[in-house]
């Protein structure tokens, strides 16, 4: 009796549990996934209400995060109150242009360099991900094309499945789709 009851303990719940052990191989344990998830989410909303808590910044760096911000709104109204002006009061914004013509070309290059970086980055950054993302899928694809033929190879309507080397008889048999012995004997039996 004491032999069954530790065979039984060993495979359903011992405190090593050698079942639950090998099938959390194959296989993760939904309740340990789900709890590492909740600690991952935890920590990255943490890590973001402690990111916009002004308890610990000065006035200067709020002052400095709100300058940071105004860039991108004040070209976009900017540029769009410059088309609007360029409709109601075309005398004016013809001279403002003019004086824009006089700015030396390094300038302008200048300008596009600053801007470029500014608007860029972001662009960029999420480019290079992408075509990471890309890499990463097109490496695995010889891997999943491998996975793919060695799963066509085993399928049991495949001539090679049997492995039955020269033997034609053989071969047939293993290719037929009938697999039950005692009919085919009755059938030959009979016919």
């Amino acid at each position: 009796m004491g032999l069954i009851t530790d065979v039984l303990g060993l495979i359903f719940g011992s405190p090593r549990n050698a079942l639950r052990e090998t099938v959390e191989v194959f296989r993760e344990n939904a309740e340990a996934g789900a709890a590492r998830a909740h600690e991952i989410q935890s920590a990255a909303l943490s890590q973001l209400a402690a990111e916009f808590q002004y308890g610990g910044k000065s006035r200067f760096d709020r002052f400095m995060d709100g300058v940071n911000r105004l860039p991108r709104p004040l070209l976009a109204l900017g540029t769009l109150a410059l088309m609007g002006v360029a409709l109601t009061d075309p005398v004016w914004f013809a001279a403002r242009m003019q004086g824009l013509a006089l700015v030396p070309e390094p300038l302008w290059w200048l300008l596009g360099v600053i801007v470029s970086f500014y608007f860029g980055a972001r662009h960029q950054i999420k480019s290079q991900e992408f075509q990471q993302g890309l890499a990463a899928s097109m490496a695995r694809a010889p891997q999943v094309a491998r996975n793919i033929a060695l799963l066509e190879s085993v399928r049991a309507d495949s001539p090679a499945a049997a492995a039955t080397g020269t033997d034609a008889a053989a071969r047939l048999d293993a290719t037929e789709t009938e697999v039950n012995p005692a009919l085919r004997a009755w059938k030959a039996r009979r016919g």
